[in-house]
C-alpha cells in the first residue's frame, strides 16, 4: 500500500474546509492535483472518503472513522519532522556522556555552562563513573561519548582528543615534602600514602610509575572518590597523588600541591566515542567544545 503523507495532510485539510477549492488554495497546489492525490489515496484504501457534489463535500462514513487515525499519524510526524530540525540545527536536544569523576567535577561544569550560554535549550544526561565504566558505556553506546583517563586500546573505540595531566602530590601546610624542591617517585616512597582505589586510572599510572622506579610505596589507605583521599590527607594519615587538573586538590584551603618532576607521573585524558559511529550533531559540537576546554585546563595544571 503506497500512502503519502502529502495525501494524508490533503485529505485532513478537505475534511476540515470541506471544499476541494478552498483545500487548494491552502496547501499551495491546484484543484485537479488535489483531486488525483485523494483519487490515489482511495484507490491505495480501497474505500471511498469523500460524498461531493457541486455544493458540498462530506466525508463518507468510513472517512469519519478514519480521520482520527489519520490525525494522529500526521502530528506525530509533523512532532518527528520538527525534531529531527532542532536536532539538525542544534536549537535543542539532549548530550549523553560518561566522564571521570575529576573531570566531571572540574573542566566539565564551566564547560556546560559556556556551551549553554548559546544553546540554552540543551540538557545534558551525564554519568560520572570512573575509567573502566566510561569505556563500557562508549562500548555500548549508552553514552554518545567519553572521557576517561589513560590510553585507550580497544579496536572498537576511537579516541578523538588525547591530552597529558601532570600528577600532584597534595599535602598539609608545613608538611616536610613541601620542602623538597622537586618531587620525585623516591622522594614521594618515603611518605605514608593515601591512594585512589586500584580500579581507578589515576592508580593505574601510579603504580605504573613506582615500578618502573623499582619502589614499593607504602600505602595506608586507598578510596575510590578523590575526594575522600583529600579527607585523609587532611586528617593527618598521608600525603596522596592527584592529577594537577582535580578541582579536589584547590577545595581544602589548608593543604598545598605541587607536580610530581617524573614523566611517568603523567596521566592521558582521551576524549572517545564508539568507532564507526557518527555522534548526534550537538553532540558532535559539544565534544569539540570540551576538547577546547580540556585543552586550556591542562595546559595550566
Amino acid at each position: 500500500m503506497d500512502i503519502s503523507f502529502r495525501q494524508v495532510r490533503s485529505f485532513l485539510t478537505i475534511a476540515r474546509v470541506k471544499s476541494f477549492t478552498r483545500a487548494a488554495m491552502i496547501l499551495n497546489v491546484t484543484q485537479p492535483a488535489l483531486t488525483m492525490q485523494i483519487r490515489r489515496l482511495e484507490e491505495a484504501l480501497g474505500v471511498t472518503l469523500f460524498d461531493r457534489d457541486t455544493r458540498s463535500v462530506e466525508l463518507t462514513r468510513v472517512g469519519r472513522d478514519l480521520l482520527p487515525a489519520f490525525e494522529r499519524t500526521l502530528q506525530d510526524f509533523d512532532t518527528a519532522l520538527a525534531s529531527a530540525q532542532d536536532i539538525a540545527s542544534q536549537a535543542r536536544g539532549v548530550v549523553r556522556l560518561a566522564a571521570l569523576p575529576s573531570v566531571a567535577a572540574g573542566v566539565l561544569p564551566d564547560a556546560i555552562l559556556r556551551f549553554r550560554d548559546k544553546r540554552p535549550n540543551v540538557v545534558f544526561d551525564l554519568k560520572d563513573v570512573i575509567a573502566g565504566q566510561v569505556l563500557s558505556l562508549v562500548q555500548s553506546e549508552e553514552v554518545d561519548f567519553g572521557v576517561m583517563g589513560g590510553t585507550v586500546k580497544a579496536l572498537d573505540v576511537e579516541t578523538v582528543f588525547e591530552a597529558l595531566d601532570r600528577l600532584h602530590v597534595v599535602y598539609p601546610k608545613g608538611h616536610r615534602i613541601g620542602r623538597l624542591k622537586t618531587i620525585t617517585p623516591a622522594s614521594l616512597a618515603e611518605f605514608p600514602l593515601v591512594l585512589t582505589r586500584r580500579d581507578t586510572s589515576v592508580r593505574a599510572i601510579v603504580d605504573a610509575g613506582f615500578n618502573a622506579a623499582g619502589l614499593m610505596p607504602s600505602v595506608i589507605c586507598e578510596a575510590i572518590y578523590m575526594m575522600t583521599a583529600v579527607g585523609m590527607v587532611r586528617a593527618g594519615l598521608g600525603v596522596t597523588i592527584l592529577p594537577g587538573s582535580a578541582r579536589e586538590i584547590r577545595a581544602e584551603p589548608s593543604l598545598l600541591s605541587k607536580p610530581i618532576d617524573d614523566p611517568a607521573f603523567t596521566r592521558p585524558v582521551s576524549l572517545i566515542k564508539r568507532a564507526g559511529r557518527t555522534l548526534p550533531p550537538l553532540s558532535a559540537s559539544f565534544l569539540e567544545h570540551l576538547s577546547h576546554c580540556l585543552s586550556a585546563a591542562l595546559a595550566q595544571a
